[in-house]
């Protein structure tokens, strides 16, 4: 940089050496550096990624920048080294003016995971600055009558930099008159006078002209000059003379326009208008202090006009001129130190930057949200801060650097509970009364796939008839997610399982958006008694949850199933059943039984039997018993009975409305000698024992065949279930097993066409087979044993047997 000097010695041109010192001051954890006012762009001020700890790789993905305040772009960061760099024009004397220290501080921001560090940058002072002088001449008029050690005057040089590049010395060049006279202050300036060493006489030399040199500190030493041109005058010898050279005052920022701030006192020992005093300000007072203060020239006193601001002039330094009024004028000068007390009247700022919302709310602990800083531009106690937040809120603040704070997470988030959060940071100065501001921050919580769907409870049961249309809708489950969007989206689905041979999908379907369950086709009492499957519901989330609900349902019966009749035995004809009977039976003998089934249950299966009576016939020879089904004689038999007695028998069974079925009864009347005995304990006539016995012999054989047939039929069809039987299953099979009961009620018909299935998921089921062969039992025989004796001793007319197999 080259640098002006100015003297006789002409110009010299300087290259001033650039010094650059980078230190990393442990404890704050503040990076500083140092560099010069007036360095060339690119020059060097530190490694700032290295020391911040920083990768070089991850300055560009985690969005390194650099910002300063009011500072514009002075430095820059070159992101492939990581290296700070002066980009543009430092000057120390328009950053920071008079100020001893100047820093331009920096913020460092980064992203992923949000940091900033605090980086200061010291700007050095070059004696880039030479003295100047506000004008090139000074004019002194000086009374030839003023005597020896009399002092003059003279308005001394201004230098823009600071310290010892600011350190004015000042020489005169030689004279025999006058000698230069320096007061020096260590709060004020210097003050330069011309002291009198010689008398003066006008007529001998009217004029003098003086070289006034001022030179800095700094290396190289940098200069400027005036001419002092001095006319001597003659006659008013005396100038004016102030009571104090120097005025202290104390100011409050507050006070109002108007306020007397000091009188000035001058006198002047002259007599008439030589002694008139006027007082003004210097010609060399700054703007500012005659924008804020004025003087009245006739009583010297000072009063504030603007507005006074500690944070922007903490102290202002006016030169007050006191003029006579003779013939030349003669003038003095005095200073009025002002100095401005702070008050408390500037709240703090809070400026709130790299907000990380919204915050998962499974966040972890001393998770960032923001960073906040806050400033006072008051000083001492009005200027510091202390920050607190809104009470009752997971957050907290984290100080991080003087003034500067972290907004982070201190308690585990709930976005079911709470959604967002209104935060409020106070901020409040030390003052009295204290000033605070405040800034918000919306705090919204994002949500997480914690909670799986729920159903109201976690069994239904439902009812159906059966024989339901296919595609009815038989229930609705319905499963609410406390969790938002997509995470609160619930959809449904069967839980696929085997019901028998078949899928459970085959029977029944669930809506996936609704949750409405469907019968596929109609269900069948008989088939399935309950049907007991899961429904699964599951949100959209990720990883998505879910949850199952048990539906069981019962399928009701319907009276859909007549009864049916029993296939008649080995003496039947078309279909029909047919029977003999001897003519000398009795009254109330049982003739015949007619055996029915019905595939429903309860009172749609409770079957009932009835005779229907013949058109236009007298009372019937038989009755029929209304639950057994035992058709039985109503009169003992002669001969006059037709020897062929046909009977329709009506089955019906409780069901609404009823269902009947009709089963035909033959019945062939024969005289004892003619007719073998039937099986029932009858007496036989002496004549025809032989014959009797002969006929029981044959029906015996008859009936241990079939026996035998029977049990072997069964044996097989028993193997042939265990061998087709699948692995255990959680569903039972079809089957075909009857259950008949007899009793004093009448027939309780339990028969199914397929074996009874509930599906539980248990193993497999149990079926009883309970085969009976035709067997007269010896109703009402019994109770008359008087009338036939001797049927109790033949018992060999009586076959009956009765087969149980338990699969």
């Amino acid at each position: 940089m080259l640098f002006p000097r100015r003297g006789g010695k002409g110009s010299r041109r300087l290259l001033l050496p650039l010094l650059l010192f980078a230190a990393w001051e442990a404890g704050s954890g503040q990076v500083h550096y140092s560099v010069p006012e007036e360095a060339k762009h690119g020059t060097f001020v530190g490694r700032i990624a290295q020391d911040l700890g920083l990768e070089l790789a991850e300055l560009v993905p985690r969005l390194f920048r650099v910002s300063s305040k009011g500072r514009g772009d002075l430095l820059e960061v070159n992101l492939q080294n990581g290296i700070l760099f002066v980009n543009s024009r430092i000057d120390r004397e328009e950053l920071c003016g008079r100020s001893l220290e100047c820093s331009i501080h920096l913020e460092v921001i980064v992203e992923r995971p949000p940091q900033v560090f605090h980086v200061e940058v010291e700007v050095k002072d070059i004696n880039d600055n030479p003295p100047v002088f506000r004008e090139r001449e000074q004019r002194l008029f000086i009374p030839e009558s003023r005597l020896l050690d009399s002092h003059f005057p003279v308005e001394g040089a201004a230098d823009a930099d600071i310290g010892t590049n600011a350190l004015l010395t000042y020489t005169l060049n030689p004279s025999d008159y006058f000698s230069l006279d320096v007061q020096a202050s260590d709060e004020l300036s210097k003050s330069l006078s011309l002291e009198l060493r010689k008398s003066l006489d006008r007529e001998e030399t009217p004029e003098h002209r003086l070289l006034l040199t001022a030179t800095d500190g700094g290396k190289p030493e940098l200069e400027g000059t005036v001419q002092l041109l001095i006319t001597v005058l003659d006659v008013n010898d005396n100038a004016p003379l102030f009571a104090q050279a120097v005025y202290r005052v104390h100011l409050l920022e507050t006070m109002a326009n108007g306020t007397l701030v000091v009188t000035v006192n001058a006198s002047d020992a002259d007599e008439g208008v030589n002694g008139e005093i006027i007082f003004f300000f210097g010609s060399d007072v700054p703007l500012n202090i005659k924008k804020n203060f004025k003087i009245d020239s006739n009583s010297g006193e000072i009063r504030l006009i603007g507005r006074l601001d500690y944070e922007e002039t903490k102290s202002y330094e006016i030169q007050v001129k006191a003029v006579d009024k003779g013939s030349p004028p003669m003038s003095n000068h005095c200073k009025v130190l002002v100095k401005i007390l702070d008050v408390n009247d500037n709240a703090p700022e809070l400026a709130v930057t790299s907000l990380s919302l919204p915050v998962r709310e499974d966040a972890p602990l001393s998770t960032v949200i923001a960073f906040i800083s806050v400033s006072d531009r008051d000083s001492g106690v009005n200027g510091q801060v202390t920050c607190s937040l809104t009470p009752h809120v997971p957050f907290k603040l984290v100080s991080t650097f003087k003034n500067y704070y972290s907004l982070v997470l201190d308690s585990a988030l709930d976005r079911e509970s709470v959604s967002d959060y209104a935060v409020v940071v106070t901020a409040r100065d030390g003052g009295s009364p204290s000033l605070s501001a405040t800034a918000s921050v919306s705090v919204e919580v994002a949500d997480v796939n914690d909670n799986a769907p729920a159903f109201a409870q976690p069994e239904y049961t439902v009812f159906v008839k059966e024989n339901n249309p296919p595609g009815c809708h038989i229930f609705t489950v319905s499963a609410r997610d406390a969790d938002a969007q997509e995470n609160a989206l619930v959809s449904y689905s069967l839980v696929e399982r085997r019901v028998g041979e078949r899928a459970l999908s085959s029977y029944v379907s669930v809506h996936a958006e609704s949750g409405q369950v469907y019968a596929l086709q109609p269900l069948d009492h008989e088939e399935l008694e309950l049907l007991q499957f899961q429904v699964s519901a599951r949100d959209a989330g990720v990883p998505p949850l879910g949850s199952n609900v048990t539906l069981q349902v019962f399928v009701l019966d319907e009276n859909d199933n007549a009864p049916a009749l029993l296939p008649p035995g080995a003496g039947g004809v078309g279909g029909a059943m047919s029977q003999l009977v001897s003519r000398s039976v009795g009254a109330g003998h049982v003739v015949a039984k007619v055996r029915a089934v019905d595939a429903d249950s309860g009172y749609n299966a409770w079957l009932s039997y009835e005779l229907q009576p013949s058109v236009g016939s007298a009372r019937s020879l038989f009755r029929v018993g209304l639950y057994t089904g035992e058709i039985s004689t109503t009169r003992a038999l002669d001969e006059a009975d037709a020897p062929r007695q046909r009977l329709l028998v009506l089955v019906k069974d409780h069901g609404e409305p009823a269902l009947v079925s009709t089963a035909t009864v033959l019945l062939s009347l024969v005289d004892s000698g003619q007719a073998p005995k039937t099986p029932l304990r009858m007496s036989v006539g002496a004549a025809s024992v032989d014959t009797a016995l002969v006929d029981v012999n044959v029906y015996l054989i008859i009936a241990i065949c079939a026996v035998s047939s029977l049990l072997v039929l069964t044996l097989l069809l028993y193997t042939a279930l265990r061998c087709s039987a699948p692995p255990t299953q959680g569903v039972c099979g079809p089957g075909k097993p009857t259950l008949v009961c007899s009793s004093a009620v009448g027939s309780w018909s339990y028969s199914q066409q397929r074996r009874q299935r509930v599906c539980s998921g248990e193993g497999p089921p149990k079926a009883d087979l309970m085969a009976f062969s035709p067997s007269v039992p010896s109703g009402p025989n019994m109770s008359e044993g008087n009338e036939h004796p001797e049927t109790k001793s033949d018992l060999s007319g009586n076959v009956s047997s009765t087969f149980k197999l338990w699969l």
